[in-house]
């Protein structure tokens, strides 16, 4: 008797998209919900909207037993690196993905440099915009820090912003345009996508959160598509991140819309 075929698993056709769904349903895709069920919260419970709400951006408690609030902090950073770690695993189980193709296999000194600029050309405008919208009225008032005085604090803060740097550009920039591109997505279709999802998961903040973070999307979205770098993007975040939460430290309170 003649045994019938059976298909080869291996050889299956990747599915990218449940793939994608399954990753960003993980980490950004539900921060974006949250994002937007708080923006909705605001619309409708706070009088006056984002002109009278307050947002904290990076909140870490204090008790008498400092060990454990440092564990606790440390085990929250890894859980946030969890995702661009599954990004990166996923990206090397791809056929030919020895090399990830998104700029990981070798640290390029000049990246760093590329980093530090785009760290200013985001940050110095996006100060601004932040100054803007918080005087329209389009956008919270944003405490970036709520953090003890604590010596381990500065040190945490800088952790937290790696992890948030690596993650979002790892997971939104790197993997979602890398797996977008091998789904035959236009480069335009894809980065919109990739941006309107950064912009998503800041609508917490108002609808200058929402802006600047699109914007910065579509210019860190079109750096990657270009060069296949991550590198200096999550420089760059890291940078943006460390600069707001220890400046903030050190400066509120003696800048007045801060």
């Amino acid at each position: 008797m003649a045994q019938e075929a059976v298909a080869d698993p291996v050889a299956a056709p990747p599915r990218h998209g449940l793939e994608v769904l399954a990753v960003l349903s993980v980490s950004f895709l539900l921060s974006g919900i949250y994002a937007l069920l708080s923006f909705l919260r605001t619309q409708v419970t706070i009088p006056g909207g984002f002109a009278h709400a307050q947002v904290t951006v990076e909140s870490h408690a204090v008790t008498v037993h400092q060990w454990l609030d440092i564990l606790d902090a440390l085990a929250n950073i890894l859980n946030g690196l969890a995702p661009p770690f599954l990004a990166i695993v996923l990206l090397l189980r791809s056929p030919g993905g020895r090399g990830l193709g998104i700029g990981l296999d070798r640290l390029r000194a000049r990246e760093l440099l590329q980093g530090a600029g785009f760290c200013a050309l985001i940050g110095i405008p996006g100060l601004g915009l932040i100054w803007l919208g918080r005087e329209l009225g389009f956008n919270a008032q944003i405490q970036a820090v709520s953090f003890p005085d604590v010596w381990y604090r500065v040190p945490i803060l800088l952790l937290d912003a790696f992890q948030n740097g690596a993650a979002e550009e790892i997971v939104v920039a790197a993997y979602l345009l890398t797996r977008l591109r091998q789904m035959g997505w236009t480069n335009q279709r894809a980065l919109a996508t990739e941006a309107v999802l950064r912009g998503s998961y800041h609508l917490y903040q108002g609808y200058g959160g929402f802006a600047g973070n699109l914007v910065m999307g579509l210019i860190f979205g079109w750096w990657f598509q270009r060069t296949r770098r991550v590198v200096p993007l999550v420089v760059a975040h890291f940078l943006l991140d460390a600069f707001s939460f220890v400046g903030y430290v050190y400066l509120h309170g003696k800048v007045s819309w801060l």
